[in-house]
């Protein structure tokens, strides 16, 4: 936070932990990898401010789970449609690569959001490989049981987790390649296959995506 990039020196930096965005009973959790040093660390809300977040946001929008299309800033109006967003390391880790020692840090904050979220959420979709890793073991802890052997990440991998006497419901685990600009500059990952995995995920949760919304940013 302390270095700014130019176009936002004059800008106060949120610089502290970035909390999980959307409402407390999600039926729909979306699992990234850590905040920007110039996005959500800045901005102090997950996936805004960055070109990660432009292509998450506006997929999320299509699909009738964002009520616009873009996230600038935290008092831009934006709101998620039944949907939660969190990461497994909340603070912006250097040369944006979270060590495995950042996210065992962090893993109480994850653990905390799932307790919060477990009545109601019915699906999960990962952004990236360091994610699904970083869940999986948090999930079991949570009281879902994960297969042996752990599935494997892959873009559009599709895990339906139960839980033990049924303590909790059944869970829908998808993942999906992260919005990355390695990926999405690159053509790995286009707008279409984000919202193909969006949905899939959304109907899993039983997510009502009727609700009207603005087709662009307030």
């Amino acid at each position: 936070a302390r270095e700014k990039r130019a176009a936002f020196r004059d800008e106060t930096y949120w610089g502290r932990p970035v909390p999980g965005f959307g409402p407390v009973d999600a039926r729909l959790l979306i699992v990234g990898l850590a905040p920007a040093a110039h996005g959500a660390n800045r901005t102090g809300r997950m996936f805004t401010g960055d070109r990660s977040g432009d292509v998450l946001y506006a997929a999320m929008h299509a699909v009738g789970l964002a009520t616009q299309p873009t996230a600038t800033h935290i008092a831009d109006g934006l709101e998620l449609i039944g949907t939660r967003i969190t990461s497994p390391v909340h603070c912006a880790p250097p040369a944006n690569k979270p060590t495995p020692e950042e996210r065992d840090r962090c893993r109480h904050w994850l653990e905390t959001e799932l307790h919060i979220l477990a009545p109601t959420v019915r699906a999960v979709m990962v952004l990236g490989g360091f994610g699904w890793q970083a869940l999986l073991p948090v999930l079991e802890g949570a009281g879902w049981t994960i297969p042996r052997p752990r599935p494997k990440f892959g873009h559009g991998a599709h895990v339906v987790l139960a839980s033990p006497e049924k303590e909790l419901p059944d869970l829908h685990l998808f993942g999906c390649f992260h919005v990355s600009q390695q990926n999405t500059f690159t053509g790995r990952l286009t707008p279409a296959m984000v919202e193909q995995v969006l949905a899939a995920a959304a109907d899993a949760a039983g997510v009502d995506r009727s609700q009207p919304r603005p087709s662009s940013a307030n």
